[in-house]
């Protein structure tokens, strides 16, 4: 006799019987009539949109709210709900975000933005130039969210020595990295998504430069575009208005030239000019020294540095340039090097003075890279001048303390965590740094390379390639595993769940259902019109969800409508696809949302540059595709319309 459970037969054979394949699901019977599949699917897709375009909830909680409900509601059994998270496109966009950190970490971004900023010279509009055309060329084959990332702090180093306003370079930069996008396949997570759903429904899979003759157009029309309407339409601001916006913290150390150094026998303005190293002094012979720019510089140079903590981190990242603290404490591979934030409190010991006085490094094991003085005690803390004269250029460690002082220290990390505990000093929070590993970074670009042609070429599986690089990436020490798996695991996970609930969307038949709706337009518009349509609404979408679930949640749609007008669907996908990499209307897009703070931007800035950029990518859309994609295609009956 058969058990029952809940009123269900399970049976005896194998195989499950279908009364057993019920209690899998929520419900008695898991396969609903295609209308109520529709409604219900239409229910999800409100769903998502409402939860994914509030910010206050995580994308990642809305995403994995979104897979669940799939499965409640009976669209999805469990096992093809959690597919996404296991799909290649998911794995892959994993393994390149881990490739993109790679690349980081050997400093290629930052030496490719040094190098731009000495080709340009003074020429404010061609250092500007080369960075959008540097940004737009890495994002074509890396994350552009990544890229820009690694690409900000060089621009707001360099903007100040290059002439320009952080404010006039940072929306182009970002909008030059979703342009890049466009270009090549693997340019963004949107493409991939895309062409993994448009294999699913039988189109194949996207080639590796098949967006190239569009995407290349779309990125020089807009980065020209970005640069006139930025000038045009975007009001520049005072410097003092932008000063009291945003104070800046100095801190002052000291750095000396390596034997080596690359600068020995140059003048001091190759320095302050060519990589806008910010210094305040030369020390020689216990005398603190004016930074005359014509200054020849000798090997061993003691330099006075004041500057902001980007300033600090990126001295301490240059191969020619030593901070001087930094000589007397080598970092070994058994040890973990941290830098840490501490102010001095009223109650401290330490107030009054000086590093030598108390021993610091004696003392804690640490050394002081650099130390900002507080600005509402002016009268406490004298700044270093000539007349100071101290033996040995030991500026910063014959400096009294007092309190409110901040001191950037460095030093290992167990070190660094038994501050935590002293009465002296309060710990303010740990800085985020990591030398690069610049003697490794054409192996890593050329591991990165080897991995994006494999993959392009479809030797292997794109997925494999991916973990192959990432496993090489780590095994020849360009980076280390912990920082490669420090991405951003919810673009991951919105991606699986997103893939998900596109296959819900196509087994429902809820893409033909509303692609049916459009076709009282071909009378109107013509195919084309439907596919500017399309594109329309996939950019409209992008706006309160992402970039994928726009193009996700229209691409059904567009296949449908294609196939119900007797026309290609391929131009129908990929015009989509290339429409969802062109909103610039909010900085919600993860690229401008980086430089929303940095630049000082307002919400209606990118109303402003944005809507008609997204206007002009729209139209260009609308006349390239066609032409590169014809509508009819080949062997397809039916016409322009």
């Amino acid at each position: 006799m058969p058990c029952q459970v809940n009123g269900w037969c399970a049976g005896r054979t194998g195989v499950a019987s279908p009364e057993a394949r019920q209690l899998l699901s929520p419900f008695p019977n898991p396969h609903l009539p295609m209308d109520m599949m529709t409604t219900v699917a239409l229910g999800v897709v409100v769903v998502a949109i409402v939860l994914l375009s509030i910010d206050r909830i995580p994308v990642e909680v809305s995403s994995l709210a979104i897979v669940v409900l799939l499965v409640l509601t009976g669209l999805l059994t469990p096992r093809e709900a959690l597919s996404g998270f296991s799909s290649e496109t998911a794995i892959f966009i994993f393994a390149l975000l881990a490739l993109t950190q790679g690349l980081e970490a050997t400093g290629v971004m930052q030496l490719v933005g040094r190098r731009l900023l000495s080709l340009s010279g003074s020429s404010s509009w061609g250092f500007t130039v080369m960075l959008l055309v540097a940004v737009c060329a890495f994002s074509s084959v890396a994350s552009n969210t990544a890229v820009t990332a690694a690409f900000l702090p060089v621009a707001m180093a360099s903007a100040a020595q290059a002439g320009v306003s952080p404010r006039r370079l940072l929306m182009p930069m970002a909008f030059s990295s979703m342009l890049g996008g466009t270009v090549f396949l693997f340019g963004t997570s949107t493409n991939l998504v895309v062409s993994a759903a448009m294999e699913e429904q039988g189109l194949g899979r996207l080639g590796f430069a098949e967006l190239t003759p569009v995407g290349l157009l779309l990125a020089v029309v807009g980065i020209i575009a970005t640069l006139v309407l930025m000038r045009r339409l975007l009001p520049e601001r005072g410097v003092e208005h932008e000063a009291k916006c945003l104070p800046r913290r100095d801190y002052v150390t000291e750095a000396v030239l390596t034997p080596r150094s690359r600068f020995a026998g140059k003048e001091l303005r190759c320095l302050t000019e060519g990589l806008g190293i910010p210094v305040r002094g030369l020390v020689r012979q216990g005398t603190l020294l004016p930074p005359e720019p014509r200054e020849v510089l000798v090997a061993r140079e003691h330099l006075l540095i004041a500057g902001g903590l980007d300033d600090i981190l990126r001295v301490k990242s240059l191969r020619s340039i030593g901070l001087r603290a930094d000589l007397r404490i080598p970092e070994s591979p058994r040890q973990t090097y941290a830098l840490v934030e501490v102010s001095v409190p009223p109650t401290s010991a330490l107030a009054g003075r000086s590093l030598r006085d108390v021993r610091f490094a004696e003392r804690y094991g640490l050394v002081v890279l650099a130390i900002h003085r507080h600005p509402f005690l002016p009268s406490v803390h004298p700044q270093p001048s000539a007349t100071d004269g101290l033996p040995g250029g030991e500026v910063l460690k014959n400096l009294p303390l007092s309190v409110g002082d901040l001191l950037l220290l460095g030093g290992p990390e167990q070190r660094v965590r038994g501050l935590a505990r002293d009465e002296d000093l309060t710990v303010l929070g740990d800085v985020e740094y990591q030398r690069p590993r610049y003697r490794r970074a054409a192996l890593a670009v050329a591991i990165f390379a080897g991995t994006v042609l494999v993959a392009g070429l479809r030797l292997t599986s794109p997925a494999i390639a991916g973990l192959a690089g990432m496993l090489v990436m780590v095994a020849t020490g360009c980076v280390d595993a912990r920082t490669a798996f420090r991405v951003d695991w919810r673009v991951v996970i919105m991606i699986g769940a997103l893939l998900t609930l596109g296959s819900a969307v196509e087994k429902s038949g809820m893409g033909e259902h509303v692609a049916q709706g459009l076709l009282p337009l071909v009378e109107l518009v013509g195919p084309r019109g439907v596919l500017f349509v399309l594109m329309l609404g996939t950019i409209v979408l992008s706006v309160p969800m992402s970039n994928q679930a726009a193009a996700l949640l229209m691409l059904p749609v567009g296949i449908h409508a294609a196939m119900d007008m007797g026309l290609d669907p391929r131009a129908f996908a990929i015009g989509i696809c290339l429409a969802a990499s062109c909103s610039f209307l909010t900085p919600l897009e993860p690229s401008a949302a980086l430089v929303y703070g940095p630049g000082r931007y307002r919400f209606r800035d990118f109303l402003r540059v944005g809507t008609p950029l997204t206007a002009l990518m729209l139209a260009l859309l609308t006349v390239v595709v066609p032409l590169v994609w014809p509508l009819a295609g080949p062997g397809v009956a039916g016409g322009l319309g």
